[in-house]
């Protein structure tokens, strides 16, 4: 048991505060502040590095109210995926991204505060506690680990291409296909960080025009900067380029109105993008690509970017998918390593999901 108090105290902790405190890098003083909020920054610091030191760590549970939640789970978020990790919380009935991430972080609800056991808390407590244990006593059964993942990005409207490539790729490759929801993407990211992904075919990055329009979906502006990075082998594209995310209808901000929208369903309101803000989205993928000097190939397909933006479809829009064509192709600094393509086919065609394997075999015969 770890105590991660703000103040030294005395505790019944294995672990006191004062001995997680220590591991911050400016040493314990920098923690044990008055001001609150430092403290809990500063101790989410020191646990972290505590963690990071600690090399018998089969699985790691935390208890909390906002501030615990907070330390806790930025430390957590540190760990690879796959380390049990559980959060007893006040706050995990509610929206609970900012502490999740882009990790395997499991949430319960604490239903009473955590200043005490009682009734409700201690089976509560129980049941994580049991659900940690169960994590850590039972083995998940083997998946054939000799053949290398590669990662792949999806959305409903992409869904087609995505499928098809990873048919064509499952006996080859270990295909880990992610959602393009914001922590998709991060999620996909930290794991090509950690060297756990031998190449990306990136077909839906629309997690980029969140991010430039105010969507609610954005991975946040690291997007990318794994691949730079590390050197990654990656196939990009422009899935979904053409959609803006948002909430329900009713939640979509008022400088939006008169815009072209389309109700996924009931929960997830698109928008289609401009003209202009395709132009400054092609622009910033330009300038992640340019600092890639791994195998870059990243495709433009000219007929469509999702089945929305399909001839006759709810979003076509050629003027806009020529704006974005051309400011990726024009600023993208080419070299024998990265290279900007124009498909002359759909994204969910099967022509277009033939080319991007050929051009995957190729930087993946000469980088792995």
């Amino acid at each position: 048991m770890v105590d991660i108090s703000t103040k030294p105290k005395e505790s019944s902790a294995d672990i006191k505060s004062i001995e997680v405190a220590i591991h911050h890098p400016d040493g314990p003083a920098s923690v044990f502040v008055d001001d609150r909020g430092k403290a809990i920054k500063e101790m989410s610091r020191a646990l972290t590095a505590f963690i990071k030191s600690c090399d018998d760590l089969g699985g790691i549970i935390g208890l909390g109210g906002s501030g615990g939640t907070a330390m806790i789970a930025s430390a957590m978020q540190q760990l690879p995926i796959g380390i049990p990790k559980i959060i007893v919380s006040t706050l995990a009935s509610g929206d609970v991204s900012a502490y999740v991430g882009p990790c395997d972080i499991n949430m319960f609800h604490s239903v009473t505060d955590v200043a005490g056991i009682n009734r409700v808390s201690a089976k509560v407590l129980g049941n994580a506690a049991h659900a940690l244990a169960g994590m850590m006593h039972w083995e998940v059964p083997a998946i054939d680990e000799n053949l290398d993942a590669i990662a792949l990005t999806m959305f409903g409207v992409t869904t087609p291409c995505v499928l098809a490539l990873v048919e064509a790729l499952e006996s080859d490759w270990d295909c880990l296909v992610f959602h393009a929801t914001g922590t998709g993407g991060r999620s996909m990211e930290k794991l090509v960080s950690q060297g756990d992904i031998a190449a990306v075919i990136d077909i839906t990055t629309t997690e980029i025009c969140d991010l430039i329009v105010g969507g609610v979906l954005s991975a946040g502006e690291t997007r990318l900067d794994a691949i730079a990075n590390t050197n990654t082998p990656y196939i990009g594209s422009c899935g979904a380029l053409d959609i803006a995310n948002f909430w329900a209808r009713n939640t979509v901000p008022n400088q939006f109105e008169g815009r072209s929208f389309y109700l996924h369903n009931e929960q997830v309101t698109l928008m289609r993008t401009t003209e202009e803000e395709a132009e400054k989205i092609g622009l910033w993928i330009a300038k992640k690509l340019n600092k890639c000097n791994g195998p870059v190939r990243f495709l433009l397909p000219e007929l469509g970017m999702s089945s929305l933006d399909i001839q006759g479809g709810p979003f076509y829009h050629s003027a806009a998918n020529d704006r974005l064509f051309n400011a990726i192709e024009t600023n993208v600094i080419a070299t024998d390593n990265r290279q900007v393509i124009r498909v002359n086919h759909h994204i969910n065609s099967q022509e277009f999901a033939e080319f991007t394997l050929q051009q995957f075999k190729e930087i993946t015969a000469k980088a792995i």
